[in-house]
């Protein structure tokens, strides 16, 4: 197997990538995510495109370093009726999000990339639906005041496969594209890599 390396600082990510024998080292890309994701809005990039266009710009920014290396990129954006969310940076900022999203579908996009060289080599999309329920405010603060710092900034305001499943009327999708990696297609893809 190739040497992986993750352009992420993201622990879901990598655990998911070990979780299904993918070993990787890890080289976060610091891109100002904000920056471009504000500038693609500007020029009415669809939700899809952002996130397929961060995940690619990541791995991109790894890879023109590591010659030969294989790099994966990815990126997750929470869109609803268009809107983009984008993770809070502090608890106020999450209560706002969960208000947003209360009572309403809305979709999780994923993407990875793949890089060699400087240059995508693979890409993919996916895309899941979720139904938060109608929650009232007392619900959503105590919803909160349970979740540590770490996960609130890092899995946006929900970590699926933790307290934040009890959010939701209805989930539609793979549980690792919500968490951040369609591993099935990574996993395919690398196979057939070898």
């Amino acid at each position: 197997m190739h040497n992986i390396i993750l352009a992420s600082k993201s622990k879901v990510r990598r655990k998911i990538l070990i979780e299904n024998g993918i070993n990787c080292s890890v080289e976060p890309s610091n891109i100002d995510e904000e920056t471009i994701k504000e500038s693609m809005l500007k020029q009415q990039a669809s939700p899809e495109i952002i996130s397929k266009n961060l995940a690619e710009l990541k791995a991109n920014k790894i890879s023109q370093r590591k010659n030969e290396e294989i790099v994966i990129g990815a990126d997750s954006v929470i869109d609803l009726n268009g809107e983009i969310i984008s993770k809070p940076t502090n608890r106020n900022e999450a209560l706002e999000i969960l208000k947003k999203l209360n009572g309403k579908k809305h979709y999780l996009i994923s993407s990875v990339c793949v890089s060699k060289n400087g240059s995508m080599i693979w890409n993919h999309t996916d895309k899941a639906a979720l139904t938060m329920k109608k929650m009232s405010l007392k619900e959503l603060n105590s919803y909160l005041n349970k979740i540590k710092d770490e996960i609130l900034y890092a899995y946006n305001v929900y970590q699926i496969e933790g307290e934040g499943k009890n959010l939701f009327l209805k989930i539609e999708g793979d549980k690792n594209t919500i968490m951040g990696l369609p591993i099935k297609e990574i996993k395919n893809y690398l196979k057939n890599y070898e």
